[in-house]
This record gives structure tokens, sequence and C-alpha cells, in this order.
């Protein structure tokens, strides 16, 4: 995990735009470097590293002496680069993964480059003997990366929006800051003034495609077919798979847990993959919540049973509403959901970078996309309409779920991996028939639960444990965050200003108090970009007017139960 930045045809001076740079800084807190690239004075770029792999020769920008034309900075993890390294018989200069990106465009292009990359990562690619700018993302945007372009050629590119607001360009006082779409890359030219020319933007990876770098992966054969002993089989090796690669790093490894299924899940397979690795240190897993927390019990009793070295993070009411503006500013959205799961993830990722070394954290994120967990699957008019919202989610998640994960982690300098999203493991859930993935017998996640009911990974009642939403699980249930957050803001936002809210925020207008809160301290910190979200996370089929699970008749209902 790092912070990447990067100016092509910039008008100011760079010593004063490169200040912008450092509102990333938390991204890569071991070390930063702003180079000036060769023959363009006005382009650069800025790097705030990590270190996780390679801690000797790790700086960014890289280049190679092979290449002295390319400049790579980017941020991610390549977990296949040794076998595709050794496939090619690539020389390596260095010991880090994302070296790999360099010898694969030089080889075969940066179209047949990005499709062989089994990992997560933002890049920005410079070719100055071919005059070419590339950027890419990962399938589903788990790194994160903003560009902003003008008419007259001048590109800004970072790892968070936050390093680009501030910048200042001649034809554009304010410049329009947006998402860098994932499973995207994109071909530039770079013209003689160090401006650049969009040729094209070309997706290179749909999330049901089985990925180009399945060949270099190693697994097993799968078994063919679609006999439930032979699925259930398949997804255990591949989430197996995608935890082992996982371990790729020369820091500390730990985990989130919430007692819900699927950090439970990725913690019991994680401390079990470290014991095969012979690692060396206990695995610390990290839950939070409020006194009488359901997701404080069920996640001691999974940390008593896989036998972690186990935290717990207590926090007030108080605490977390005073959270809030920091944690919206880390953000950069006012979704509601997003910001009432960010300050539980915020608070504990403080904890774990203050009181611990564990850098490289473990987390569920992905499998309630990807697996239908959320509540509202069970209202699904039919099992294609469930497999449309899922790729939806997916598609979506660096919106919300993915954002918040990378945003409140990154904010204290860890990195966040999270294998539910693993290329070969979503593309084959995806291409199992839709009758298999949807909810069963009244319980989300059917499939997945039963796929590990043998596995003695998990005690029964968490493999089987309902869903949970994050931001509902650090509390109880007699007095959720979500109506704590309601009662707050109550007196922070009268009627009068509820009654304005369509022209006060004419895009996005806040239906509620706390969506309204919420967006006060958004505009506070980023003026005018509400356009970052597209549009609010919501559950579909259900009339509810708020996206907590708790209000949906079908966690009312089990709870009774």
């Amino acid at each position: 995990m790092c912070g990447i930045w990067a100016l092509f045809g910039s008008d100011d001076c760079l010593s004063v735009q490169c200040l912008s740079a450092m509102k990333v800084a938390h991204r890569g807190p071991d070390a930063f470097r702003f180079e000036n690239v060769n023959d363009y004075t006005n382009c650069c770029f800025g790097f705030h590293r990590l270190a996780v792999v390679d801690p000797l020769f790790g700086m960014q920008p890289i280049r190679l002496r092979k290449y002295p034309s390319l400049w790579l900075c980017y941020n991610g993890e390549i977990y296949n680069h040794r076998a595709v390294q050794q496939h090619f018989e690539f020389e390596y200069q260095t010991n880090v993964d994302g070296e790999i990106i360099l010898h694969l465009y030089n080889k075969v292009g940066i179209e047949q480059a990005v499709r062989m990359l089994d990992g997560v990562f933002a890049f920005i690619l410079l070719d100055t003997a071919n005059k070419k700018v590339f950027l890419g993302r990962d399938t589903y945007g788990v790194r994160p990366m903003f560009r902003a372009m003008t008419e007259d050629g001048f590109l800004a590119v970072c790892s968070e929006a936050k390093g680009l607001v501030t910048l200042k360009h001649s034809t554009a006082p304010v410049l329009q800051v947006e998402p860098f779409p994932p499973g995207h890359y994109e071909v530039l030219d770079l013209k003689p003034n160090g401006k650049v020319t969009s040729v094209e933007m070309v997706k290179f990876h749909q999330c049901t495609d089985e990925p180009a770098h399945v060949c270099y992966d190693g697994v097993e054969k799968l078994s063919p077919g679609f006999e439930i002993e032979n699925v259930k089989n398949n997804l255990r090796i591949l989430f197996n798979n995608a935890i082992k690669k996982r371990l790729m790093t020369d820091r500390r490894i730990g985990c989130l847990l919430s007692g819900g299924l699927d950090s439970s899940l990725v913690a019991a397979t994680l401390l079990k993959q470290l014991k095969e690795a012979k690692v060396k240190y206990p695995l610390q897993t990290f839950a939070i919540g409020m006194e009488d927390s359901p997701d404080l019990l069920a996640a001691r009793k999974v940390a008593n049973h896989i036998g972690s070295e186990h935290h717990e993070v207590l926090f007030n009411s108080e605490e977390g509403i005073q959270a809030l503006d920091e944690v919206i500013f880390s953000l950069e959205t006012y979704d509601i959901t997003t910001v009432r799961a960010s300050v539980g993830m915020y608070l504990v990722s403080k904890y774990v970078r203050k009181n611990t070394d564990s850098v490289v954290i473990f987390s569920g994120e992905g499998s309630d996309e990807l697996t239908q967990g959320y509540i509202y699957f069970h209202k699904a008019p039919s099992p294609e309409k469930a497999e449309e919202e899922s790729q939806r989610l997916l598609k979506e998640l660096y919106l919300f779920d993915v954002l918040r994960a990378d945003r409140t982690t990154a904010a204290h300098g860890l990195e966040l991996r999270v294998p539910f999203l693993d290329h070969r493991f979503t593309s084959y859930y995806l291409s199992l028939p839709p009758e298999m993935r949807i909810p069963k017998n009244g319980i989300e996640k059917h499939l997945l639960r039963e796929t590990f009911a043998d596995s003695k990974l998990l005690p029964k009642d968490i493999l089987w444990r309902p869903k949970e939403a994050f931001s509902d699980g650090i509390t109880s249930v007699k007095n959720s965050w979500f109506k704590i957050l309601q009662d707050f803001v109550e007196h922070q936002v009268d009627d009068a200003m509820m009654a304005a809210a369509a022209q006060t925020f004419p895009f996005n207008t806040p239906k509620t108090k706390e969506g309204y809160y919420y967006r006060q301290i958004f505009e506070r910190h980023y003026p005018g970009r509400a356009g970052w979200l597209t549009h609010y996370w919501m559950p579909k089929w259900t009339n509810a007017t708020d996206p907590s699970a708790r209000t949906l008749t079908h966690y009312k209902s089990a709870t009774k139960a």
C-alpha cells in the first residue's frame, strides 16, 4: 500500500504543486520521493512508500537499467510476479513485485500485460521513447486512483482525490477530479511540451471472465461440472489459494475479525496458512465494538477457537461521533452506510497502528457482494435477478465497501488484503448456476457456509451466524449505531435546513438529517465534489428508507425467533 502521484504538462511551479502530493503521505509513512522526468521539466512523480516487499530497493518511480525510457509508479501487489518472471525468464533488478509490469509491457505490450497481472493495483507507466503514458486499475478497484485532465492536456493522477483538489492550472481554475474506472487501462500520447491527449480507455477484465493469468497460478486442476461436492471442493481450493498468495510480504500480518462469517473464514484460513508457512509470530486478530456488542462476543469465540492473539477495541458513542469529521475527510464520500461502517474500521485501524507491529491486514470485504450476503437478497424475485444484482454490487465496490476498507486502513499506514475478491475465486463463483448462489432455507450465503461446514475451521454457530452489518454489529441490538447517530444529528440539523435541502444540495439531495449532516462535512472538505458519489447505497426489492440491515423485516423476524 502506497501513495502515488504524478503530473504531466503542469503550467505552475512544480515545487508548489508537489505540496499536494503530501496530502496522501499517510499511505506511505516509510519514505517519500519526488522526481522530475528527464527532458520534461513540467512532468514529475511523487511517491509515498509503505515498505511491504523489498525494503531495500522498493522506492519508486521504478526505473530499470534494461529499460531506461520506462518509469513506473504503482500502488498494489502483483501476486503472480514470480511465476510470470520464471515463465518468461525475465531478469529482475529488484525484488519488487511491480517490476513485472515493466518487463511484461516491454515484452507483450500494455493490453496483454494488464491481463496477466494477478493482484490489486493502480499504476502510472511512462514510456518516453514511444511518447506514451498508461494508467491502469485492478478489476474491483481495490487500490484507488483518481485523475484530472484539462482540455489543453494537463494530466494529474493520485491515489486519493485529496492529492489533486488543490492543484492549480492556468486554463482550469477548478480541476475536474474523477475516480479512474476499475478494470480499465488508458492510453495517452505524450507531447514534446509534456501535455497529453487521451487515445483510448479500455476495459481489460470483466468480473465474470476467467482471468488470463490462470495458466501461471499453479492451482491444482478443478473438478468439472456443477455437482455440489465438486463445487464445494473447488471453492475450498480457490479460497485457500486466495489466502496463500496474499502472504507475500516482509511485514507482520494481522486480520480484522468481526465474528461474522466472512472475516472469520479469512482469519481461520489465514492462521492455518501461516502455520503451514512456518511463520514465527502469532496471528493478531482485531475486533471493535461498544459494550454488549454481538461482534465482540462472536469474534472472541472465533479467536479462542482458532488460537489467535486477539485484541478487542472498545469505543463509546462520543468517540465514534467525534471521529466522523476525520472519517469523512479520509473517505472522500458522504454515503450514509459507508460513513457508518467506516467509523469502527477507522478506529480499529488507528489502534492497530499505534499498539502493534501488524501492517498487512486481511479482511472479509467483497464476500457479501459476491455470495449474495445482504439480507435483501432474500427478497430477490428470481435467481437471475439476484445474479444481476450481485454483479452490479461488485462493479460498484470501488464506491462503497472497497473504498471504505482502503481509506480507513490507509489513513493509518496499513495495507489491506481482501481474498474474497481474488480473480480466480470470484470468476469461478460467478460461473456457478444462479440457483446455487441464492439464499436457501432462510439463510443467506448458504453455499459458502455449506462449503466449509465439514472443515472444522469455525464453531458451528459462527459458520451459520446470520448476516450482521459491520456498522450494526459493533453495537447492541437495543441501541444500534445508526440509532445513536440519528439521535445525535437530530440536534445538529433542523427542520428548516431539511426543507431547503433540495436547494442547498440539488445533486444527491439528502433525504434524512443524518445524510444532511454527512453532506455538510463532505462539502466543507471537498466543496462542489458531490459527483464522486453517483448514488447512495440502498437495499433493493424493499421499501426500506434506511440502509441498515436492522430495519429490514427479515432481520427483525430473525432476531425474534
